[in-house]
Formats: C-alpha cells, sequence, structure tokens
C-alpha cells in the first residue's frame, strides 16, 4: 500500500505539472509534505515524477508505438509511470502494471492494463525501435536544443550532455569554514567524501540534513564558485551581490572575506528574498543586508544606492539554466526558442543598471548557469564594445561534458 501511494503522489504530480505549468521541485515538494509516507517511499516518488520528466519524449514514443488512437491527458501520465518503472526501474511486472494500473479511472483501466502488458511483451522490440530514433528522442530534449547544441559544440558532446542531463545530480556541498574547518567536518559527518586536496566542496549520498540544518554546509554545486573566485573579494571591502537568492554565492563571498566588510544581496522575489534571509541566518553570516529589487524596473532602492559604489558587483544573472538541467528537470520543457535572445536583453538591461554603482577600478564579474552564447560571450561582447571603461581580464566556463560538473559561465 505504501507503494501504491508513492505511485499515486507521483501521478498526482504529474497531473498538477502538465495543468498549472509550475516548477516541478516545488509541486512534488509541496504534495510529499503533505504525504504520509516512509523515506523510501518519498524517494521512490520522487525518481517517478522525475524520471518520467527526465524522458518525456522517448515515453510518448513508446506509447505512439502501443497503441495508435489518441489518448487522453489522463491516461497518457498513467501509460508513462508504467512504462517508465517497466524500461528504467525494471520493476517487477506485478508492480509496475498492476498497481499502476490501479491508478486509473475504472473506465481507463482494461486499456491501461492492455497497454502496458503489451509493453512487457515487446519490450526487446520498442527497445530496438527506440534507438533507431533520433537524439532528441532517445534522451527526451527539445528537438531545437538539440540542433542548436550540435552547431555549437558537436554531434559528440551534445550525445553526452543530453545524457549527463538525465542523470540523477549528486549532492555536493561546500563546507562553511564560518562554523567549522575542513577536518573538522570530514570527522564530524564520515560519509561525506572531499573532492580533493585544499577543495572546499564534498560530495554525499543523500542530503546531509544535520550539516545543513547546523550551517556547517551549503549544498551546492562546485561550478558556483566560478563566479565567487573570480570576483575575488578581500575582507573589508563592499560587495553588491545582485541576484543573489537563495545565497549560496553570498555566503562564500561572506567567508571570502573571512565575515568582514559589507555585502549587499538583492533580489526581486519577496519568497526568494525570505529564503536568502534564512539561509545567512543560518550560516553564521553577519556582514550580509538583504534588500528586494528589481533592476530590470525600479530605480535603485535607496539601502542600495547609499551603500554605493561597491568595491566589486556580482551579477548572477537571470538566464536560460540549460547548464543546470540535470537539477532542474523540467526546465528543457518550459523553453522556447525566442528565450535566448529574450533573456539577453534582460541580461543587459540589468548590467546598465549596475554599472554606475561601480567603483573606478572595481571589478564586475556576469555569470550564468547557461551553455548558450547569447547570454555568455555575446553579453560579454555586448559590454565590452558598449562600455570600453571595461576591460576582460578573465572568463570560465564550465562544459558538463568536459568539466564533470554543472555548466557555468563567469
Amino acid at each position: 500500500m505504501a507503494q501504491l501511494s508513492a505511485r499515486r503522489s507521483a501521478l498526482a504530480a504529474l497531473r498538477l505539472w502538465r495543468k498549472q505549468k509550475r516548477f516541478a521541485d516545488s509541486i512534488i515538494s509541496e504534495l510529499l509534505a503533505k504525504a504520509d509516507l516512509a523515506s523510501s517511499d518519498r524517494a521512490f516518488a520522487f525518481d517517478l515524477f522525475y524520471g518520467v520528466l527526465r524522458n518525456l519524449t522517448l515515453l510518448d514514443f513508446w506509447i505512439s508505438c502501443l497503441r495508435r488512437p489518441r489518448i487522453e491527458s489522463e491516461l497518457r501520465d498513467i501509460l508513462r509511470l508504467g512504462l517508465y518503472q517497466l524500461f528504467f526501474l525494471k520493476s517487477a511486472e506485478h508492480a509496475a502494471v498492476h498497481e499502476t494500473v490501479e491508478l486509473a479511472a475504472k473506465r481507463l483501466r482494461s486499456v491501461a492494463n492492455a497497454v502496458l502488458r503489451g509493453a512487457t511483451r515487446q519490450q526487446s522490440e520498442l527497445i530496438a525501435r527506440a534507438d533507431a530514433q533520433p537524439l532528441f528522442v532517445r534522451t527526451s530534449h527539445p528537438e531545437f536544443l538539440v540542433e542548436r547544441w550540435q552547431q555549437h559544440f558537436g554531434g559528440e558532446h551534445t550525445e553526452a550532455l543530453c545524457k549527463w542531463n538525465n542523470l540523477p545530480a549528486p549532492v555536493y556541498a561546500r563546507i562553511n569554514q564560518l562554523k567549522i574547518n575542513g577536518d573538522e567536518f570530514l570527522r564530524r559527518y564520515p560519509t561525506a567524501r572531499s573532492l580533493g586536496r585544499g577543495s572546499e566542496f564534498v560530495q554525499f549520498e543523500a542530503l546531509p540534513i544535520t550539516a545543513v540544518t547546523r550551517g556547517h554546509c551549503y549544498v551546492q554545486d562546485p561550478s558556483t564558485s566560478i563566479a565567487c573566485d573570480l570576483l575575488g573579494p578581500r575582507p573589508g571591502e563592499k560587495i553588491l551581490d545582485a541576484c543573489a537568492a537563495p545565497g549560496g554565492k553570498t555566503s562564500y563571498l561572506a567567508q571570502s572575506m573571512q565575515n568582514e566588510g559589507t555585502v549587499i544581496a538583492c533580489d526581486r522575489d519577496p519568497e526568494r528574498v525570505k529564503i536568502l534571509k534564512t539561509n545567512i541566518a543560518r550560516l553564521g553570516v553577519s556582514i550580509v543586508r538583504i534588500a528586494q529589487h528589481d533592476w530590470t524596473r525600479n530605480p535603485v532602492a535607496p539601502e542600495i544606492a547609499a551603500a554605493a559604489p561597491f568595491d566589486r558587483i556580482l551579477l548572477d544573472a537571470p538566464c536560460s539554466n540549460t547548464g543546470v538541467m540535470r537539477r532542474r528537470v523540467d526546465v528543457k520543457w518550459r523553453l522556447q526558442p525566442a528565450d535566448f535572445d529574450r533573456m539577453q536583453q534582460q541580461q543587459i538591461k540589468i548590467l546598465r543598471s549596475l554599472v554606475p554603482l561601480l567603483k573606478p577600478n572595481g571589478a564586475l564579474v556576469y555569470s550564468t548557469c547557461s551553455l548558450e552564447s547569447e547570454e555568455n560571450e555575446q553579453v560579454n561582447q555586448w559590454l565590452l564594445a558598449e562600455m570600453p571603461i571595461f576591460r576582460l581580464e578573465a572568463k570560465k566556463l564550465s562544459l558538463p561534458f568536459g568539466d564533470g560538473f554543472d555548466g557555468a559561465f563567469a
């Protein structure tokens, strides 16, 4: 019954995601917060939900092979769930078919049962047919996105990137050295695996709830350090983190400053500002002042203007997130071809607002978690062409298929 409840939770999440177009992580988190499930069943529900979202195109291809007539959305969700269990989780037939069919309305059960049992009989044939499909079908990515990556990165790297995006994301965390040093952290949390001598990042098999609650670490990918390292903050300086929530880079800046100086951290969304405040407090950061501000719409907020000019400014810009699709599973289903130019215009607008706040000879770091040239190199080129007071001192790019971490540009 518990496994059935986990399946029911995953199905409810899939239906909400399809109907409401909300972010996947908020939907499944809200649903499971209300569900009385054991931790193993919660994990199973997460796996089902995200697994289906990662593999939508391929699952729908198999559905089209098994049933030609048009399938209504309610039935399609159930078939996706059942096929994911059969083909990816290798679940026992009884569990994958019978318990999944039990989730369907009575009028749909006979069709769901016939399709899923047909899939169990034709597994080898269906897999072979899928292997003959184009990359965007095999790896469940939008066709336009695969085509642009093939032009930019080449076929081999694009295939590696698509496969990377479909893998569950490892749990990485940055040791918060404002509260605990690296050696003590590894002694206290022996399940943590260091990423190398001198690295402040560790890897866990599961979310380190105790370490996070105590503020001993902050869960973030190692690629997030690129922008902070380029900025090079020093103790006593005054720094603006223009798009700061949820606070991973903000707290890393404060740690690099040894909690001495001032960091003004901004975000436009009030809910994200609340999260930012919570995270900063838990990590023991005392030099951060938080302001709610939208750089694309309003004049500079008084508290920000009063603190200017800044020694250094970090703009971790809103972007398409194509470098972090492994973590933001439904991003690929939200993107449209026009989004990259639209994001670029927003990024440039924010930069225009920030430049007057920088001290002469100050440092500005522009960063994204995008892989797209419109949001990265082209914005960099625009800034240098339009504002000759700047010169480029350093540039870094993290590519998942080359570096083994999330995609990032700075």
